[in-house]
């Protein structure tokens, strides 16, 4: 075996897939997995961990792999990360661990992700849980959502001993992993759903239909009902739009309803009754990630798929994996493109889109290109069914129900990176609450900071 290429990882052949809500990726069997594992050179100084956002021991986990102990490769990931089997599967690990793989100097870097979810898949089939703390300190804690945020506080705090109170809005636990990430990237009955149990497992109480802010405030869980330490990790649900002619019509989403149908209300399964225009011609306007979930969603529901984003290809934000994927099962990308306007017939309804070429100027704040408008250039493309993938901002009914808690001109709650800690005593917030729309590993990470946080303001009151 040339130990410089990585194992193939197995897919689902594009044609096939683009029909079907299956998961893309099938994953490393166990010895693939062992093979895969062996091409780590278990590295001194292993600069993986230092592109890990939740530090697990990387090295340790891989050299159990080699030795085929499974559990023992589980109880080693157990310890920094309450979900591994989601991380496995959606982490950018090209930009992380993987992209600070010695292997990867010469050669191609150690398929970490995909060891990392077979691990998982492997502690899933075969009963392991992570070890429960043997008795509780009696302190309460309250967590403000149950997205990757919310679960990895929950699940570190309740390690440490402390009693934890998860509070969802929506019916169903797992937040962005539940309602944002399809089906086919990220399996719910098997993978996200066992994940919250494992969480669960640990002391975790989950109470589902609670908006903060509505059905109890923040105030309310502190002075009445005994929660001495409060985190939120509510995400960024607000969807945000261009302000273009036609955006109110019928026939335009956000992403993020788009997805919350097809997600967490099964509009893709025929026994089902949600609601949702699928559409035959979509234009999904946007290039992150959440902008290729949409479109692979639409695609799988029978739509012709455009994606149209104002930038060049090597400006995309989305993970290149994902932007391969979408073009192998058939996604067309209109780059250099933007929508201006929004055409509608007689009934309201989207027709079509008019939009016009860009070409890239001189770098932004962010470091890219600019996009600047070519006159002149305008052209109309045929769509019944428009997607906004435009970002996300938090929803302010929590920052304005609860005394004390600055936002900033975002919208966002400010709180100390390195502990969550926010302006008001015993509150503490991270993940996208805090700086908008990102990652779930980063969430996570927010969520580890926020728990030692919340650990050391207890112990020190």
């Amino acid at each position: 075996m040339d130990k410089m290429k990585r194992v193939p990882i197995r897919e689902q052949d594009p044609k096939v897939r683009a029909a079907n809500f299956d998961e893309v990726c099938l994953g490393y069997n166990e010895e693939e997995a062992v093979a895969e594992a062996e091409r780590c050179l278990q590295c001194k100084k292993p600069l993986c961990m230092q592109g890990c956002p939740v530090a697990i021991d990387i090295p340790a986990f891989i050299k159990k792999i080699t030795e085929r102990d499974f559990k023992g490769a589980a109880e080693v990931i157990a310890r920094s990360s309450a979900l591994p089997a989601v991380c496995g599967r959606v982490c950018p690990q090209e930009s992380q661990c993987e992209g600070k793989c010695v292997r990867g100097i010469k050669g191609e870097p150690v398929s970490i992700g995909k060891l990392e979810r077979f691990v998982a898949d492997w502690s899933r089939e075969n009963g392991f849980v992570p070890a429960a703390p043997e008795k509780t300190n009696g302190k309460k804690v309250a967590v403000i959502g149950s997205g990757p945020a919310g679960l990895t506080c929950a699940g570190d705090l309740a390690k440490m001993g402390y009693e934890v109170t998860i509070f969802e809005a929506l019916h169903e636990p797992g937040g962005v992993l539940t309602y944002g990430i399809p089906e086919f990237r990220l399996p719910k009955e098997t993978v996200v759903r066992s994940e919250i149990e494992n969480v669960k497992k640990l002391g975790v109480k989950i109470e589902t239909n609670v908006i903060i802010g509505k059905s109890v405030t923040i105030d309310e869980l502190m002075e009445d009902e005994g929660f001495e330490a409060v985190f939120i990790g509510s995400g960024a649900g607000l969807p945000k739009f261009m302000g273009i002619p036609g955006e109110n019509a019928n026939g335009v989403f956000s992403a993020n309803e788009y997805l919350t149908r097809n997600n967490l209300m099964k509009a893709f399964r025929d026994d089902y009754d949600t609601p949702i225009a699928a559409g035959r011609k979509v234009a999904v306007v946007g290039g992150g990630n959440v902008a290729m979930d949409a479109a692979r969603t639409a695609l799988r529901l029978g739509a012709d798929v455009h994606v149209v984003y104002r930038r060049s290809e090597a400006e995309l934000p989305a993970r290149v994996e994902e932007v391969h994927h979408a073009k192998e099962e058939g996604v067309i990308f209109d780059l250099l493109t933007n929508p201006v306007e929004i055409l509608t017939d007689e009934n309201d309804w989207v027709k079509g889109m008019v939009v016009r070429k860009m070409e890239l100027g001189e770098p932004d704040a962010s470091g890219r290109r600019r996009p600047v408008e070519i006159a002149g250039s305008d052209y109309t493309i045929e769509v019944d069914t428009v997607i906004m993938s435009l970002g996300t901002s938090p929803n302010p009914l929590i920052s304005s129900t609860t005394k004390g808690l600055e936002i900033n001109r975002r919208k966002c709650i400010v709180a100390e990176a390195e502990n969550g800690q926010t302006t008001r005593e015993g509150v503490f917030a991270g993940g996208d609450a805090v700086t908008g729309a990102a990652t779930v590993i980063l969430a996570m990470e927010a969520g580890k900071a926020g728990a030692k946080g919340i650990d050391e303001y207890l112990k020190n009151r």
